[in-house]
Protein backbone atom coordinates (compact mmCIF):
# COMPACT_ATOMS: atom_id res chain seq x y z
CA UNK A 1 0.00 0.00 0.00
CA UNK A 2 1.49 3.26 -0.99
CA UNK A 3 0.74 6.81 0.04
CA UNK A 4 -2.03 7.02 -2.78
CA UNK A 5 -3.78 3.92 -1.75
CA UNK A 6 -3.39 4.73 2.15
CA UNK A 7 -5.19 8.08 1.31
CA UNK A 8 -8.22 6.15 -0.37
CA UNK A 9 -8.28 3.12 2.01
CA UNK A 10 -8.01 5.35 5.01
CA UNK A 11 -11.11 7.65 4.08
CA UNK A 12 -12.94 4.06 3.39
CA UNK A 13 -11.73 2.82 6.87
CA UNK A 14 -13.06 6.13 8.47
CA UNK A 15 -16.28 6.13 6.89
CA UNK A 16 -16.72 2.31 8.19
CA UNK A 17 -15.77 3.58 11.41
CA UNK A 18 -17.84 5.97 12.12
CA UNK A 19 -20.98 3.94 10.55
CA UNK A 20 -20.29 1.47 12.57
CA UNK A 21 -20.49 3.92 15.85
CA UNK A 22 -23.15 5.89 14.83
CA UNK A 23 -25.71 2.59 13.89
CA UNK A 24 -24.09 0.11 16.62
CA UNK A 25 -27.59 0.53 18.29
CA UNK A 26 -28.97 -1.83 14.89
CA UNK A 27 -26.11 -4.82 16.11
CA UNK A 28 -26.50 -7.32 18.40
CA UNK A 29 -25.03 -6.14 21.95
CA UNK A 30 -23.66 -9.57 22.93
CA UNK A 31 -22.23 -11.91 19.95
CA UNK A 32 -23.93 -15.88 19.57
CA UNK A 33 -20.23 -17.03 18.30
CA UNK A 34 -19.27 -20.38 20.56
CA UNK A 35 -15.43 -20.52 21.06
CA UNK A 36 -13.02 -21.56 17.70
CA UNK A 37 -15.44 -20.12 15.42
CA UNK A 38 -13.06 -18.08 13.62
CA UNK A 39 -10.76 -20.60 12.61
CA UNK A 40 -13.53 -22.02 10.73
CA UNK A 41 -13.39 -18.79 8.53
CA UNK A 42 -9.64 -17.99 7.91
CA UNK A 43 -7.01 -20.18 6.37
CA UNK A 44 -4.82 -22.01 9.19
CA UNK A 45 -1.59 -20.22 7.28
CA UNK A 46 -0.44 -16.57 6.21
CA UNK A 47 -1.03 -16.43 2.22
CA UNK A 48 2.30 -16.16 0.12
CA UNK A 49 1.55 -13.20 -1.56
CA UNK A 50 -0.31 -10.01 -0.37
CA UNK A 51 -3.92 -9.79 -0.92
CA UNK A 52 -6.76 -7.42 -2.27
CA UNK A 53 -7.79 -5.06 0.47
CA UNK A 54 -11.21 -5.42 -1.09
CA UNK A 55 -11.39 -9.27 -0.11
CA UNK A 56 -9.78 -7.71 3.17
CA UNK A 57 -12.54 -5.20 3.87
CA UNK A 58 -15.38 -7.62 3.39
CA UNK A 59 -13.65 -9.86 5.83
CA UNK A 60 -14.41 -7.35 8.58
CA UNK A 61 -17.75 -8.47 8.65
CA UNK A 62 -17.69 -11.71 8.12
CA UNK A 63 -15.24 -12.73 10.64
CA UNK A 64 -14.89 -10.50 12.84
CA UNK A 65 -18.38 -8.77 13.36
CA UNK A 66 -19.79 -11.91 14.14
CA UNK A 67 -17.53 -12.40 17.52
CA UNK A 68 -17.16 -8.87 18.56
CA UNK A 69 -19.03 -7.93 21.77
CA UNK A 70 -20.28 -4.15 21.38
CA UNK A 71 -19.10 -1.99 24.61
CA UNK A 72 -20.34 0.91 22.78
CA UNK A 73 -23.90 -0.10 22.65
CA UNK A 74 -25.97 1.86 24.46
CA UNK A 75 -27.55 -1.45 25.75
CA UNK A 76 -24.32 -2.81 27.17
CA UNK A 77 -24.35 -2.50 30.61
CA UNK A 78 -21.91 -4.72 32.10
CA UNK A 79 -18.43 -4.53 33.53
CA UNK A 80 -17.78 -0.78 33.39
CA UNK A 81 -17.13 1.75 30.69
CA UNK A 82 -14.63 1.45 28.32
CA UNK A 83 -14.16 5.48 26.89
CA UNK A 84 -14.48 6.14 23.24
CA UNK A 85 -14.39 9.47 21.09
CA UNK A 86 -13.82 10.70 17.68
CA UNK A 87 -10.98 13.08 18.73
CA UNK A 88 -9.36 10.48 20.93
CA UNK A 89 -9.70 7.90 17.82
CA UNK A 90 -8.00 10.62 15.45
CA UNK A 91 -5.43 11.07 18.22
CA UNK A 92 -4.63 7.33 17.57
CA UNK A 93 -4.20 7.82 14.06
CA UNK A 94 -1.47 10.57 14.57
CA UNK A 95 0.22 8.55 17.08
CA UNK A 96 0.25 5.17 15.09
CA UNK A 97 1.55 7.25 11.84
CA UNK A 98 4.66 8.96 14.53
CA UNK A 99 5.32 5.55 15.61
CA UNK A 100 7.92 6.26 18.11
CA UNK A 101 8.62 4.28 20.89
CA UNK A 102 9.01 6.69 23.93
CA UNK A 103 11.22 4.49 26.44
CA UNK A 104 13.22 7.54 27.30
CA UNK A 105 13.41 11.60 26.36
CA UNK A 106 15.43 11.41 23.44
CA UNK A 107 13.34 8.89 21.94
CA UNK A 108 10.88 11.04 21.27
CA UNK A 109 10.77 14.32 23.46
CA UNK A 110 7.43 15.61 22.71
CA UNK A 111 6.23 12.15 23.53
CA UNK A 112 7.82 12.56 27.44
CA UNK A 113 6.96 16.35 27.36
CA UNK A 114 3.75 16.30 26.39
CA UNK A 115 2.84 13.18 28.91
CA UNK A 116 4.18 15.55 31.75
CA UNK A 117 1.97 18.29 30.70
CA UNK A 118 -0.95 15.86 30.70
CA UNK A 119 -0.47 14.77 33.57
CA UNK A 120 -0.29 17.73 35.15
CA UNK A 121 -3.70 18.99 33.52
CA UNK A 122 -5.55 16.21 35.10
CA UNK A 123 -3.79 16.84 38.21
CA UNK A 124 -5.53 19.93 38.64
CA UNK A 125 -8.67 18.70 37.30
CA UNK A 126 -8.81 16.60 40.52
CA UNK A 127 -7.41 18.76 42.29
CA UNK A 128 -5.01 16.70 43.89
CA UNK A 129 -2.28 17.54 46.29
CA UNK A 130 0.99 19.45 45.06
CA UNK A 131 3.11 17.16 45.58
CA UNK A 132 1.76 14.71 42.81
CA UNK A 133 2.37 17.05 40.07
CA UNK A 134 5.57 17.80 38.19
CA UNK A 135 8.53 19.77 39.16
CA UNK A 136 9.41 18.34 42.26
CA UNK A 137 9.74 14.85 43.87
CA UNK A 138 6.27 14.17 42.56
CA UNK A 139 4.61 13.06 38.84
CA UNK A 140 2.16 11.46 36.88
CA UNK A 141 2.91 9.18 34.28
CA UNK A 142 -0.14 7.15 31.54
CA UNK A 143 0.37 3.30 32.56
CA UNK A 144 -1.36 0.62 30.80
CA UNK A 145 -4.18 -0.20 32.85
CA UNK A 146 -5.24 0.18 36.52
CA UNK A 147 -3.75 -3.46 37.02
CA UNK A 148 -0.10 -2.31 36.14
CA UNK A 149 -0.34 0.54 38.20
CA UNK A 150 -1.55 -1.51 41.22
CA UNK A 151 1.67 -3.55 40.23
CA UNK A 152 4.01 -1.16 39.63
CA UNK A 153 3.26 0.75 43.20
CA UNK A 154 3.53 -2.72 45.47
CA UNK A 155 6.91 -3.09 43.72
CA UNK A 156 8.23 0.50 44.83
CA UNK A 157 6.42 -0.43 48.11
CA UNK A 158 8.29 -2.97 48.63
CA UNK A 159 11.58 -1.94 47.20
CA UNK A 160 11.40 1.27 49.83
CA UNK A 161 10.42 -1.14 52.68
CA UNK A 162 13.27 -3.55 52.12
CA UNK A 163 15.56 -0.55 52.45
CA UNK A 164 14.37 1.00 55.37
CA UNK A 165 14.06 -1.94 57.25
CA UNK A 166 17.85 -2.76 56.20
CA UNK A 167 18.92 0.62 57.04
CA UNK A 168 17.43 0.17 60.51
CA UNK A 169 18.48 -3.20 61.17
CA UNK A 170 22.07 -3.46 59.97
CA UNK A 171 22.47 -7.49 60.85
CA UNK A 172 20.16 -7.97 58.39
CA UNK A 173 22.63 -10.38 55.61
CA UNK A 174 20.36 -10.04 52.42
CA UNK A 175 17.11 -8.34 51.00
CA UNK A 176 15.16 -11.50 50.45
CA UNK A 177 15.40 -12.17 54.09
CA UNK A 178 13.23 -8.88 54.15
CA UNK A 179 11.13 -9.46 51.58
CA UNK A 180 9.94 -12.79 53.06
CA UNK A 181 8.46 -11.12 55.83
CA UNK A 182 6.57 -8.68 54.00
CA UNK A 183 2.67 -7.80 53.83
CA UNK A 184 0.14 -6.12 52.34
CA UNK A 185 -3.69 -4.92 52.45
CA UNK A 186 -6.64 -4.54 50.77
CA UNK A 187 -10.49 -5.01 51.22
CA UNK A 188 -12.43 -8.23 50.45
CA UNK A 189 -13.99 -6.47 47.85
CA UNK A 190 -10.97 -5.34 46.00
CA UNK A 191 -10.15 -6.01 42.41
CA UNK A 192 -8.24 -9.17 41.57
CA UNK A 193 -5.54 -7.54 40.14
CA UNK A 194 -4.08 -6.56 43.75
CA UNK A 195 -4.08 -10.18 45.09
CA UNK A 196 -2.33 -10.84 41.51
CA UNK A 197 -0.09 -7.59 41.85
CA UNK A 198 0.83 -9.46 45.09
CA UNK A 199 1.85 -12.85 43.04
CA UNK A 200 3.58 -11.13 40.90
CA UNK A 201 6.02 -8.89 43.22
CA UNK A 202 5.81 -12.13 46.09
CA UNK A 203 4.08 -10.15 48.92
CA UNK A 204 1.61 -11.58 50.83
CA UNK A 205 -2.22 -9.70 50.10
CA UNK A 206 -4.13 -9.92 53.20
CA UNK A 207 -8.00 -9.28 52.35
CA UNK A 208 -9.79 -7.43 54.69
CA UNK A 209 -13.20 -7.16 55.61
CA UNK A 210 -15.35 -4.32 54.04
CA UNK A 211 -18.41 -3.20 56.62
CA UNK A 212 -21.62 -3.16 55.54
CA UNK A 213 -21.30 -0.37 53.13
CA UNK A 214 -18.44 -2.08 51.35
CA UNK A 215 -15.99 0.06 52.63
CA UNK A 216 -12.64 -0.88 54.30
CA UNK A 217 -12.33 0.91 57.34
CA UNK A 218 -9.11 2.41 59.25
CA UNK A 219 -9.37 0.35 62.52
CA UNK A 220 -10.30 -2.65 60.90
CA UNK A 221 -6.57 -2.30 58.81
CA UNK A 222 -5.07 -1.22 62.24
CA UNK A 223 -6.13 -4.69 63.54
CA UNK A 224 -4.76 -6.33 61.22
CA UNK A 225 -0.98 -4.76 61.29
CA UNK A 226 -0.96 -5.14 65.34
CA UNK A 227 -1.67 -8.71 64.59
CA UNK A 228 0.89 -9.06 61.88
CA UNK A 229 3.76 -6.86 63.73
CA UNK A 230 3.37 -9.34 66.47
CA UNK A 231 4.01 -12.48 64.30
CA UNK A 232 6.99 -10.62 62.70
CA UNK A 233 6.01 -9.33 59.80
CA UNK A 234 6.64 -6.04 58.23
CA UNK A 235 3.23 -4.36 56.69
CA UNK A 236 4.27 -2.55 53.79
CA UNK A 237 1.56 -1.58 51.65
CA UNK A 238 -2.00 -0.85 51.47
CA UNK A 239 -4.60 -0.71 48.32
CA UNK A 240 -7.73 1.33 49.14
CA UNK A 241 -10.03 1.00 46.30
CA UNK A 242 -12.51 4.39 45.10
CA UNK A 243 -15.23 2.48 43.18
CA UNK A 244 -15.04 -1.37 43.60
CA UNK A 245 -15.59 -3.34 40.83
CA UNK A 246 -17.87 -5.73 43.16
CA UNK A 247 -20.40 -2.79 44.01
CA UNK A 248 -18.29 0.95 43.37
CA UNK A 249 -17.65 0.70 47.57
CA UNK A 250 -15.54 3.40 48.37
CA UNK A 251 -12.94 2.73 51.06
CA UNK A 252 -12.47 5.10 53.63
CA UNK A 253 -8.98 6.78 52.75
CA UNK A 254 -8.92 9.33 55.30
CA UNK A 255 -8.77 6.54 57.84
CA UNK A 256 -6.69 3.90 55.85
CA UNK A 257 -4.44 6.74 55.16
CA UNK A 258 -3.52 8.37 59.02
CA UNK A 259 -2.82 4.52 59.66
CA UNK A 260 -0.55 4.31 56.78
CA UNK A 261 1.31 7.58 57.85
CA UNK A 262 1.50 6.34 61.32
CA UNK A 263 2.70 2.81 60.12
CA UNK A 264 4.94 4.16 57.95
CA UNK A 265 3.38 2.15 55.07
CA UNK A 266 2.63 3.18 51.33
CA UNK A 267 -0.93 3.53 50.58
CA UNK A 268 -1.49 3.47 46.55
CA UNK A 269 -5.11 4.47 45.18
CA UNK A 270 -7.10 2.65 42.68
CA UNK A 271 -9.68 4.46 41.69
CA UNK A 272 -9.67 3.25 38.19
CA UNK A 273 -13.67 3.96 37.13
CA UNK A 274 -14.34 6.41 39.74
CA UNK A 275 -11.96 8.41 39.36
CA UNK A 276 -13.01 10.50 36.67
CA UNK A 277 -16.31 11.56 38.57
CA UNK A 278 -13.46 13.38 40.68
CA UNK A 279 -13.69 15.98 37.89
CA UNK A 280 -16.95 17.60 39.32
CA UNK A 281 -16.78 19.23 41.88
CA UNK A 282 -19.41 17.84 43.64
CA UNK A 283 -18.11 14.32 43.72
CA UNK A 284 -14.23 16.12 44.69
CA UNK A 285 -15.66 14.34 48.30
CA UNK A 286 -14.51 10.95 47.44
CA UNK A 287 -11.27 11.58 47.04
CA UNK A 288 -10.32 12.94 50.21
CA UNK A 289 -7.80 10.99 51.82
CA UNK A 290 -5.49 11.15 48.88
CA UNK A 291 -3.18 13.64 50.57
CA UNK A 292 -2.15 10.21 52.65
CA UNK A 293 -1.45 8.70 49.63
CA UNK A 294 2.02 7.91 48.46
CA UNK A 295 0.18 7.11 44.51
CA UNK A 296 -2.99 7.52 43.22
CA UNK A 297 -4.12 6.29 39.71
CA UNK A 298 -7.41 5.72 37.56
CA UNK A 299 -8.29 5.09 34.59
CA UNK A 300 -9.21 7.88 31.59
CA UNK A 301 -9.44 5.58 29.32
CA UNK A 302 -13.63 4.16 31.52
CA UNK A 303 -14.72 7.10 31.50
CA UNK A 304 -12.93 10.10 30.06
CA UNK A 305 -13.78 9.78 26.46
CA UNK A 306 -10.17 8.79 25.87
CA UNK A 307 -9.90 5.54 24.21
CA UNK A 308 -7.65 2.17 25.95
CA UNK A 309 -4.76 2.36 26.58
CA UNK A 310 -4.95 5.49 29.07
CA UNK A 311 -4.16 4.70 32.71
CA UNK A 312 -3.22 7.53 35.01
CA UNK A 313 -0.89 6.90 37.53
CA UNK A 314 0.88 9.50 40.03
CA UNK A 315 3.63 9.30 42.94
CA UNK A 316 4.28 12.17 45.68
CA UNK A 317 7.88 10.53 45.47
CA UNK A 318 8.97 9.03 41.85
CA UNK A 319 12.54 8.31 43.23
CA UNK A 320 11.14 5.06 45.25
CA UNK A 321 10.04 3.65 41.91
CA UNK A 322 12.85 4.51 39.75
CA UNK A 323 15.18 3.32 42.14
CA UNK A 324 13.14 -0.13 41.99
CA UNK A 325 13.15 -0.06 38.16
CA UNK A 326 16.31 1.32 36.79
CA UNK A 327 18.44 -0.34 34.79
CA UNK A 328 20.85 2.05 32.83
CA UNK A 329 23.03 0.72 30.33
CA UNK A 330 25.46 3.09 28.07
CA UNK A 331 23.08 2.47 24.92
CA UNK A 332 19.98 3.72 26.49
CA UNK A 333 22.04 7.15 28.09
CA UNK A 334 21.67 10.35 26.57
CA UNK A 335 22.89 13.85 27.14
CA UNK A 336 20.11 14.83 29.55
CA UNK A 337 20.05 11.29 31.37
CA UNK A 338 18.92 12.40 34.95
CA UNK A 339 17.38 15.95 33.97
CA UNK A 340 14.63 14.69 32.39
CA UNK A 341 12.08 11.72 32.96
CA UNK A 342 12.74 8.47 30.98
CA UNK A 343 9.27 7.06 31.54
CA UNK A 344 10.95 3.36 31.66
CA UNK A 345 12.13 3.63 34.94
CA UNK A 346 8.25 4.41 35.99
CA UNK A 347 6.24 0.78 34.34
CA UNK A 348 6.99 -2.64 33.76
CA UNK A 349 6.90 -2.79 29.87
CA UNK A 350 10.36 -1.29 27.92
CA UNK A 351 8.96 0.68 25.58
CA UNK A 352 5.47 2.87 25.12
CA UNK A 353 2.99 4.50 22.64
CA UNK A 354 2.43 8.08 22.48
CA UNK A 355 -0.36 8.44 24.70
CA UNK A 356 -0.81 11.35 25.58
CA UNK A 357 -1.88 13.05 22.53
CA UNK A 358 -5.56 10.87 23.28
CA UNK A 359 -5.91 13.17 26.38
CA UNK A 360 -4.18 16.44 24.61
CA UNK A 361 -6.76 15.86 21.60
CA UNK A 362 -9.85 14.92 23.95
CA UNK A 363 -9.05 17.47 26.82
CA UNK A 364 -8.87 20.14 24.06
CA UNK A 365 -11.48 19.19 21.71
CA UNK A 366 -14.24 18.49 24.15
CA UNK A 367 -12.91 21.23 27.04
CA UNK A 368 -13.81 20.32 31.07
CA UNK A 369 -17.39 21.48 30.86
CA UNK A 370 -18.57 18.85 28.30
CA UNK A 371 -16.56 15.86 30.11
CA UNK A 372 -18.56 17.34 33.53
CA UNK A 373 -21.44 16.70 31.63
CA UNK A 374 -20.95 13.57 30.53
CA UNK A 375 -20.06 11.97 33.82
CA UNK A 376 -22.70 13.77 35.23
CA UNK A 377 -25.70 12.21 31.91
CA UNK A 378 -24.31 9.24 33.43
CA UNK A 379 -24.99 9.44 37.17
CA UNK A 380 -28.28 10.87 36.13
CA UNK A 381 -29.21 7.51 33.90
CA UNK A 382 -27.95 5.60 36.83
CA UNK A 383 -30.10 6.88 39.20
CA UNK A 384 -33.34 6.90 36.71
CA UNK A 385 -32.36 3.13 36.47
CA UNK A 386 -32.55 2.56 40.51
CA UNK A 387 -35.47 4.43 41.16
CA UNK A 388 -37.09 1.77 38.58
CA UNK A 389 -36.04 -0.22 40.94
CA UNK A 390 -37.25 0.79 43.87
CA UNK A 391 -40.77 0.81 42.60
CA UNK A 392 -40.66 -2.75 41.61
CA UNK A 393 -41.19 -4.04 45.40
CA UNK A 394 -40.39 -7.40 43.87
CA UNK A 395 -36.83 -6.44 43.65
CA UNK A 396 -33.99 -4.50 46.02
CA UNK A 397 -30.97 -2.29 45.56
CA UNK A 398 -27.90 -4.13 47.19
CA UNK A 399 -25.40 -1.08 47.03
CA UNK A 400 -25.78 3.07 47.61
CA UNK A 401 -25.95 4.23 43.68
CA UNK A 402 -23.44 6.70 43.59
CA UNK A 403 -21.42 6.71 40.57
CA UNK A 404 -23.15 5.10 37.13
CA UNK A 405 -23.39 1.36 38.72
CA UNK A 406 -26.52 0.02 40.30
CA UNK A 407 -26.56 -3.23 41.99
CA UNK A 408 -29.80 -4.92 42.44
CA UNK A 409 -31.31 -8.86 42.69
CA UNK A 410 -34.74 -10.57 43.00
CA UNK A 411 -35.36 -10.49 46.78
CA UNK A 412 -35.61 -13.68 48.18
CA UNK A 413 -32.93 -16.55 46.99
CA UNK A 414 -29.97 -16.39 44.80
CA UNK A 415 -31.24 -18.75 42.15
CA UNK A 416 -34.10 -16.55 40.78
CA UNK A 417 -30.90 -13.88 40.26
CA UNK A 418 -28.46 -16.31 38.63
CA UNK A 419 -31.68 -17.94 36.33
CA UNK A 420 -32.77 -13.91 35.38
CA UNK A 421 -29.08 -13.03 34.41
CA UNK A 422 -29.04 -16.55 32.43
CA UNK A 423 -31.83 -15.62 30.72
CA UNK A 424 -30.69 -11.87 30.13
CA UNK A 425 -27.61 -12.93 28.49
CA UNK A 426 -29.23 -15.82 26.21
CA UNK A 427 -32.16 -13.34 25.19
CA UNK A 428 -29.37 -10.81 23.55
CA UNK A 429 -31.14 -7.46 24.00
CA UNK A 430 -29.15 -6.23 26.61
CA UNK A 431 -26.05 -7.32 28.09
CA UNK A 432 -25.22 -7.40 31.96
CA UNK A 433 -22.52 -9.29 34.63
CA UNK A 434 -23.18 -10.55 38.23
CA UNK A 435 -21.31 -10.25 41.27
CA UNK A 436 -21.59 -11.46 44.64
CA UNK A 437 -20.41 -10.39 48.53
CA UNK A 438 -21.36 -12.48 51.02
CA UNK A 439 -22.49 -15.31 49.24
CA UNK A 440 -25.47 -12.59 48.15
CA UNK A 441 -25.71 -13.12 44.37
CA UNK A 442 -26.76 -9.63 43.06
CA UNK A 443 -27.01 -8.20 39.03
CA UNK A 444 -24.84 -5.19 37.93
CA UNK A 445 -26.06 -2.55 35.96
CA UNK A 446 -23.85 -0.16 34.35
CA UNK A 447 -24.22 3.16 32.45
CA UNK A 448 -21.17 2.62 29.77
CA UNK A 449 -22.21 3.68 26.11
CA UNK A 450 -22.03 7.40 25.17
CA UNK A 451 -24.93 6.68 23.31
CA UNK A 452 -27.33 5.39 26.02
CA UNK A 453 -30.21 7.86 26.94
CA UNK A 454 -33.33 7.77 29.26
CA UNK A 455 -34.86 5.48 26.46
CA UNK A 456 -32.59 2.71 26.91
CA UNK A 457 -32.41 2.57 30.64
CA UNK A 458 -36.75 2.28 30.30
CA UNK A 459 -36.29 -0.67 27.77
CA UNK A 460 -33.54 -2.12 29.69
CA UNK A 461 -36.09 -2.46 32.99
CA UNK A 462 -38.43 -3.71 30.52
CA UNK A 463 -36.56 -6.18 29.01
CA UNK A 464 -35.68 -7.30 32.65
CA UNK A 465 -38.85 -7.04 34.49
CA UNK A 466 -40.18 -9.67 31.16
CA UNK A 467 -37.59 -11.98 32.07
CA UNK A 468 -38.20 -11.51 35.54
CA UNK A 469 -41.98 -12.31 35.31
CA UNK A 470 -41.69 -15.63 33.79
CA UNK A 471 -38.95 -17.04 36.21
CA UNK A 472 -41.67 -15.85 39.11
CA UNK A 473 -44.18 -17.34 37.83
CA UNK A 474 -42.88 -20.70 36.55
CA UNK A 475 -41.67 -21.05 40.36
CA UNK A 476 -44.87 -20.14 41.27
Amino acid sequence: MNAEEFRQRGKEMIDYVADYIENIQERRVFPTVEPGYLHQLIPDHAPEEGEKWEDLFKDIERVIMPGVTHWHHPQFHAYFPTANSYPSICADILSDAIACTGFSWACSPACTELEVVMMDWLAKLLNLPEQFLSGGKGGGVIQGTASESTLVALLAARHKAVHDYRQTHPDVKNDEEVAAKLVAYCSDNAHSSVERAGLLGHVKIMQLPADDKHSLRGDTLQEAINKDKSQGLIPCFVCATLGTTLSCGFDNTKELGTVCEKEGIWMHIDAAYAGSAFICPEYRYLLDGVEHAMSFDFNPHKWLLVNFDCSAMWFKDTSYMVEAFKVEPLYLRHNNTGSVPDFRHWQIPFGRRFRSLKLWFVLRLYGVKALQEYIRKHITLAHEFEALVVKDDRFEITAEVIMGLVCFRIKGPNEPNEKLLKLINEDGRIHLVPSKINDTYFIRFAVCAKSTESKDITYAWSVITELATGIMENNQ
